[in-house]
């Protein structure tokens, strides 16, 4: 990103002057230092959001960014210098303690201010957003490494609402000494000594349903698809989408993922049951009712995530399910008959309710041309439940896709045979590599589910040494990694692991999922190129598990074991056709 690109940016903005949602400007900022990385990536697709080429999509839809104001860098600068807080931020002190000593601050007055001001005029739930130095920079692969707080902001009195957004900034500020955080910087080769972070405060896409407010649709949307299905290939992209906040994709991988080229054909499932036990189930939306416990340190402290009966009796399911129906044994488009739900999005996608699909594929390639990058977007839409106004397109996010064009060709006869440690035919990235020794791995004899979070805690171990060493290493585990859910993988956060060069998910019976690449954890394994092999439990090809247990371990917990080859394991990962091994010396 050059800095006169920047400042340019910068200046096509207009400064807070506390009018956040009366005045004819909807995207401010307040102070004079940097926007940060995703405050930059709007502004930089503001112009074109507001270029008149989404006029095609009138009446059916409004394209824009919710209103916004930035609180730049400076302000951070001299919050930190005024509470004296970098001796606590640098100690690699708790969580917990760093957020209490931030709690315990307090925002420059001249900050002050124009966040009364602006609590003062808005009544809707607020997102407040990390956007540092370093997150979503061209390339910088820094997504969900700070936190995001959502505020319902309807509290009657100024005062109160004030409070909650003075809190809200102050978390999102301690987010950037974090554990996470901190083992996250160890994995770039920048500190945590180098970051700065400007905040996002903007407008919740959604609407309000008695004491809940959600989207109907949150969506992300990548112009690459690592796990192609069907006709589609590669280069057609991916979206996901998902009924409530966004945090369904991004956290906790559930989502309906389909190819904008090909939007009516359903994901490969083997029947009926198992594509409504795969699909979404419960959403997260703000909790607009009783107050919460108070807890300013927790980032889900006014969430609530609710089951889909829930959006049944809101009636926001209208246009986004359908039904199974037990009498013929089919999927039935709409929700006009009595059965379980499923979230197909095929009144939108396949019944032409909503022209949503045309409209992804316009904005992708618009983003590409724009940033001359492959790219992912993050998006919400809001319908109007009397079908009368026309549904509102929220562009929350762009960031770059980092893909590795190389060549590399993989045989389907490659994986099976002497000297393979484990071998799939979906895979995400390409490439080779042949510098890697150590294999972590999650020992199949004593895998249990119901201790995913303590497997999460000897992996976090184990992979501080090998940091620390500089070793990187391949790691084979079950179930989805990177999930919030600790009962369908292992809830690990990529600090937690990000030493690994090449990762190994591995399905069970009872422990079978789709392949999620939505997700914020996914995107960050992109971007530092790591490979990744997904092995189904009774797919044609596997893992060595026999190999992997006569080797002598070098560490070894009640879950986890590490071992060392003696010679370089060579991997190859072949995008293209989605085939990868890993193959050791025989």
């Amino acid at each position: 990103m050059k800095s006169n690109e920047y400042s340019a940016h910068h200046r096509a903005l207009v400064r807070f002057d506390r009018h956040f949602f009366t005045a004819d400007e909807k995207f401010t900022y307040i102070g004079s230092g940097s926007l940060g990385g995703k405050a930059h990536g709007l502004a930089r697709m503001m112009g074109m959001l507001e270029s008149g080429l989404w006029d095609e999509f009138a009446p059916d839809m409004h394209v824009g960014i919710p209103a916004t104001t930035v609180i730049c860098t400076d302000y951070f600068d001299l919050f930190m210098k005024e509470n004296d807080l970098y001796e606590r931020a640098y100690s690699e002190t708790r969580d917990d303690l760093i957020a209490h000593a931030f709690q315990a601050a307090s925002l420059p007055v001249q900050l002050v201010g124009d966040l009364r001001s602006l609590a003062e005029q808005v009544h809707k739930p607020l997102a407040v957003r990390s956007s540092s130095m370093l997150e979503d920079a061209m390339f910088e692969p820094f997504a969900s490494v700070y936190a995001t707080k959502m505020i319902p902001n309807n509290q009657p009195d100024a005062d109160t609402r004030f409070r909650r957004l003075d809190e809200a900034v102050k978390y999102v500020y301690a987010s950037t000494f974090f554990r996470d955080a901190r083992e996250y910087m160890k994995a770039t080769h920048h500190s945590t000594r180098d970051e700065k972070m400007a905040v996002i405060i903007q407008e919740v896409a959604g609407k309000r349903f008695d004491e809940r407010f959600y989207p109907h649709i949150s969506g992300v949307a990548r112009s690459y698809n690592f796990y192609p299905t069907g006709n589609a290939g590669s280069d057609d992209g991916v979206v996901d989408l998902a009924l409530g906040l966004g945090k369904s994709i991004v956290d906790d991988a559930s989502a309906w993922t389909y190819s904008p080229a090909y939007p009516a054909a359903n994901p490969p499932y083997n029947s009926i049951n198992e594509l409504l036990k795969q699909t979404q189930t419960k959403f997260w939306a703000v909790n607009m009712g009783r107050p919460p416990a108070y807890d300013p340190t927790s980032e889900t402290e006014y969430l609530i995530r609710c089951g889909l009966d829930a959006a049944e009796y809101d009636g926001s399911l209208r246009h986004l399910a359908s039904t199974y129906s037990a009498e013929r044994d089919r999927i039935v488009m709409g929700t006009g008959t009595r059965g379980p739900r499923l979230l197909n999005f095929a009144p939108i996608l396949d019944g032409g309710r909503l022209p949503l699909n045309d409209l992804v594929r316009v904005l992708l390639k618009t983003c590409e041309d724009t940033l001359e990058s492959l790219v992912e977007i993050e998006f919400a839409v809001a319908l109007d439940p009397a079908d009368k106004q026309p549904a509102e397109f929220a562009f929350l996010q762009v960031r770059p896709m980092v893909v590795s064009r190389d060549v590399v060709v993989v045989e389907p006869q490659e994986l099976t045979g002497p000297g393979v440690l484990a071998a799939s035919d979906k895979v995400m990235g390409n490439g080779a590599r042949d510098d890697i020794r150590d294999v972590v791995y999650v020992k199949p004899e004593t895998f249990d589910v119901a201790h995913s979070r303590k497997i999460a805690a000897e992996l976090e171990t184990m992979n501080g040494g090998l940091l620390e060493s500089k070793r990187p290493y391949v790691l084979i585990g079950f179930g989805r990694w990177g999930t919030s859910d600790p009962e369908g993988g292992i809830p690990v956060k990529f600090g937690q692991i990000s030493g690994a060069r090449v990762i190994v998910e591995a399905t069970l019976p009872d422990l079978d999922f789709n392949l999620s690449q939505g997700s914020h954890f996914f995107h960050n394994l992109t971007s530092f190129k790591i490979f990744y092999l997904s092995i189904h439990h009774s797919g044609d090809y596997g893992i060595d598990w026999e190999r992997l247990a006569g080797e002598p371990a070098v560490d070894e917990t009640e879950f986890v074991r590490h071992v060392e080859f003696a010679s370089p394991l060579k991997v190859r990962v072949d995008g293209k056709n989605g085939r990868g091994l890993i193959l050791y010396e025989t």
